[in-house]
């Protein structure tokens, strides 16, 4: 069943934080989508078979939650409202801080910034008899934050870390996103093989050649040992993406090789993408 999260809450408590982190968990967010295009919305996600709208989070005004509140019943989705909430005093100071004027002074339902948070508070009174997460970010940092997210919409370990492989020739320069660096040039390069020059990685003939070699099976195996320890280490440590950029000279035939053999090796284990940068 396909997921839905409503974000709503009062201005100010942190609903573009949660988006950033729901978008971190694979979250397609949409911010302030208008009601009146909803049964599109809802139509495109439920006809959609790409992994884009597996899992959808609307961050919604408090005063426009009633009218998507309906969300929670369809039986088409597996729905959850989380409410942000902060008190009073927090919500003031963060205003102080960043200078914004609050949207409910802005379309002229409150006079002024007080007045527009009592406004909220009420609101929100009247959404905690239901069915609802409510979370006070009063003195919640966004480490904090995204741990109480991964309890509520139990996130686990599998999309925990989202990983890119990436293969690239050193001959073009480094990638510039690159967390870790796979040297590959030491292996047999199927470049000086007539019938192979021509072809990349993604060819069987290539992919046999490479692979069958005793020095990389060596090198996968000493590989997949130091990925495995420091995937942990960095799952440990909430860091959401890393990017594993594998090099050969031309980035053609052994870096292509080995970053499709990453990507299918982990693919069960963590959110993987693969992506060959000069065969683009």
């Amino acid at each position: 069943m396909k997921k839905l999260v409503l974000i709503s809450g009062i201005s100010g408590a942190g609903k573009s934080t949660a988006s950033n982190i729901l978008e971190d968990m694979g979250y397609t967010c949409i911010d302030q989508y208008p009601v009146e295009l909803l049964p599109d919305l809802l139509e495109l996600i439920k006809s959609s078979n790409t992994i884009k709208y597996e899992k959808t989070a609307l961050t919604i005004g408090l005063i426009d939650l009633d009218k998507f509140s309906n969300l929670l019943s369809n039986t088409d989705f597996e729905s959850k409202l989380i409410i942000l909430d902060a008190s009073k005093d927090a919500i003031i100071n963060r205003y102080k801080f960043t200078r914004r004027v609050h949207p409910l002074v802005i379309s002229n339902t409150a006079a002024t910034l007080e007045e527009a948070v009592d406004i909220e508070k009420n609101l929100i009174r009247k959404f905690r008899k239901r069915n609802v997460h409510v979370i006070d970010t009063t003195n919640v940092n966004n480490k904090q934050l995204k741990f109480i997210f991964d309890k509520i919409l139990e996130y686990n370990d599998f999309n925990n870390l989202a990983i890119t492989f990436e293969s690239f020739g050193f001959k073009n320069g480094l990638p510039d996103d690159a967390d870790v660096i796979l040297d590959v040039r030491m292996l047999d390069n199927p470049f000086y093989v007539e019938k192979l020059k021509n072809k990349t990685g993604n060819d069987k003939p290539v992919r046999e050649y490479v692979l069958n070699s005793k020095l990389t099976q060596r090198y996968i195996k000493k590989a997949i040992a130091y990925l495995d320890f420091m995937f942990k280490a960095y799952d440990n440590e909430e860091k959401r993406h890393l990017t594993i950029c594998v090099g050969c000279t031309g980035g053609q035939h052994r870096s292509v090789t080995l970053a499709n053999y990453f990507y299918e090796y982990y693919k069960e284990k963590y959110m993987c993408y693969i992506t060959h940068r000069e065969l683009k």
